[in-house]
């Protein structure tokens, strides 16, 4: 695990994610998560189906999707647009390990800023009944993992990637993957709905994908974003060299 891991590259991403800017839109998120979660408690009382409707409709389809693109995005992005990534890519190191440094450091920052409070907001809404707290933050880990691949491949080939993640995040997963049928089947928020569903209490939650095409897919689409930023950034470098 060691070898795919560059602490250079990691210490470096960890600084960018977590700088002021970016810090303070991570920690925004989930705190008015949390503030929402605390005045639904305190004017409709544990009610299980407002729950659902928070840590579905909000957490899940609207702040887990931009926790990341912050961090996707920011985990490289920025040194590609300012070509600062140079420096780093001139040091003895495959480029595949940039990436997967990079990816867990996205993972492990999306995660943290998302199933977390997603958990606690859960047990706040409705005390964990129907394992829903469980489930959403589940739902929420998975989802992370895929969209911080999405996202850093995004990173690697558009210096607008934030942008498009933002469209994206706000328009096809909190609109289309939530209203739309025929888009959900296509929604990250989807395919990791269909692990709650199975965590969850029968019938707490739902999702219009089956665990076993959600699993191959959140497998297939991570895997296949983050092959595909390792070979962007490999041919990066090399047009520099020439």
């Amino acid at each position: 695990m060691s070898s795919l891991v560059h602490p250079t590259a990691a210490r470096l991403t960890y600084r960018a994610l977590l700088g002021r800017r970016r810090a303070a839109i991570l920690f925004a998120l989930p705190v008015l998560l949390l503030v929402i979660a605390i005045a639904v408690r305190a004017l409709t009382g544990a009610d299980d189906t407002t729950a659902n409707t928070v840590l579905g409709s909000f957490a899940l389809a609207t702040m887990v999707p931009l926790i990341g693109v912050i961090a996707g995005t920011g985990a490289i992005g920025p040194e590609i647009d300012d070509g600062s990534v140079v420096y780093l890519l001139a040091k003895p190191v495959r480029r595949s390990t940039v990436i997967v440094t990079k990816l867990l450091v996205a993972i492990g920052v999306s995660v943290v800023f998302s199933a977390v409070p997603v958990l606690i907001a859960g047990f706040v809404l409705n005390g964990n009944s129907q394992q829903l707290a469980v489930a959403y933050a589940l739902a929420a880990a998975v989802a992370s993992v895929a969209y911080s691949a999405l996202f850093l491949f995004l990173g690697t080939v558009t210096r607008h990637a934030v942008v498009i993640g933002l469209v994206y995040a706000l328009v096809w997963e909190a609109v289309f993957g939530s209203l739309v049928p025929g888009a959900r089947t296509l929604s990250v928020q989807q395919w990791a709905l269909a692990l709650a569903q199975k965590a969850g209490a029968e019938g707490a939650v739902t999702s219009d994908v089956g665990l076993a095409p959600a699993v191959v897919l959140l497998v297939v689409v991570t895997g296949a974003a983050t092959w595909y930023a390792a070979r962007r950034l490999k041919s990066l470098t090399l047009a520099g060299e020439e």
